[in-house]
C-alpha cells in the first residue's frame, strides 16, 4: 500500500525575526494539503534577549553553548513567545496547530550531550521520538509545531538544535509516511560562493558534501545542518531540500536537493 505523504518543515531565525516573511510563510504553509509538521528555531531572538539581560552567548561550530542562564532564556523564547506567535499565525490561516516542546506528551526525549573536548552545557541529544503520539495528533487533524526544547524524562529541559529535531522527527515518522524534509531559511539553497546569492549548489550527495567541507565552502552553521540532512536520508526520509520560503509554494524554484 502506498504511504501517505508527510512534510516536515523547519524554519530558521531570520524568517522568524522578519514579521512579514513569517506571516507569508505561515500562510503558504497552511495551504499545504495533507499532514505536516513544523519545527522552528529562534536562536537570534534568544541571543538578542540574552544580550539585553547581560548574559553571554557562546557558539562553537554553529552550535550554542547553553549555560543554566542561557537555558532559561532559550525556553522562554522558543517555547513561549515564538512558538505561540507561530501557532496563532497558523490558526489565523485555519490551520489547527498545537505548540509543543519535547516534554509535552513526552514526545521527544534527550540526554545531556557527553563532555568530550567541549562541554555544551544544557544541550540535549535526542534519544527517542514518540512517533505514535505525533501520528495521533496528525490523525486528529492537528498540525504539531515543535520548538527546539527537549527533556530527559527526569525533569530536566534541554536546548536541542532545531535542525536535529526536524531530522529526528522526519526519520521517526518514516515508519508511517513517505516523508519529505524541508529546511527553510533566507537563502535560495547551499551556496558555492556566499557573496553570490544565486550560486546555488542544486544537488549535493555524500561525496560532494565531503569535498565541499574539505574546501571550506561549507562551514559554521551549515555543517550541522547538512549532517542532519544526510542522517535523515539514511533513516527512512525520502527527500531533503534546503531552500528559501518560495519553495513552499513552488517546488521548481532554484534550491538544493540532498541525496546519498
Amino acid at each position: 500500500m502506498k504511504q501517505e505523504k508527510l512534510l516536515v518543515a523547519k524554519i530558521g531565525g531570520n524568517i522568524i525575526e522578519d514579521e512579514k516573511a513569517l506571516s507569508s510563510f505561515l500562510e503558504d504553509f497552511s495551504k499545504i494539503e495533507g499532514p505536516k509538521v513544523l519545527v522552528h528555531g529562534g536562536g537570534k531572538s534568544a541571543t538578542n534577549l540574552a544580550s539585553k539581560l547581560g548574559v553571554k552567548t557562546e557558539m562553537i561550530d554553529g552550535r550554542r553553548i547553553t549555560s543554566a542562564k542561557n537555558l532559561d532564556i532559550v525556553v522562554k523564547t522558543y517555547a513561549g513567545l515564538l512558538n505561540k506567535k507561530i501557532v496563532a499565525g497558523l490558526q489565523r490561516n485555519n490551520c489547527n496547530a498545537l505548540g509543543l516542546t519535547g516534554a509535552d506528551a513526552n514526545v521527544i526525549q534527550a540526554e545531556k550531550r557527553p563532555v568530550q573536548f567541549i562541554d555544551y552545557g544544557y544541550v540535549g541529544d535526542v534519544t527517542k521520538v514518540n512517533s505514535e503520539m505525533i501520528k495521533g495528533f496528525i490523525e486528529l487533524g492537528i498540525t504539531p509545531i515543535f520548538c527546539a526544547v527537549t527533556h530527559d524524562g527526569n525533569g530536566q529541559l534541554f536546548n536541542t538544535n532545531a535542525d536535529t529535531i526536524a531530522s529526528e522527527i522526519a526519520s521517526a515518522m518514516g515508519s508511517f509516511y513517505d516523508v519529505s524534509l524541508f529546511y527553510c531559511f533566507e537563502l535560495k539553497g547551499v551556496l558555492e560562493n556566499i557573496e553570490d546569492k544565486d550560486s546555488v549548489i542544486e544537488h549535493i550527495d555524500l561525496e560532494k558534501y565531503s569535498a565541499l567541507r574539505d574546501a571550506e565552502v561549507i562551514a559554521d552553521g551549515m555543517l550541522p545542518k547538512l549532517q542532519n540532512c544526510f542522517d535523515a536520508l539514511q533513516k527512512n526520509v525520502s527527500k531533503v531540500h534546503i531552500a528559501n520560503a518560495e519553495f513552499i509554494k513552488d517546488n521548481n524554484v532554484k534550491h538544493t536537493t540532498l541525496s546519498l
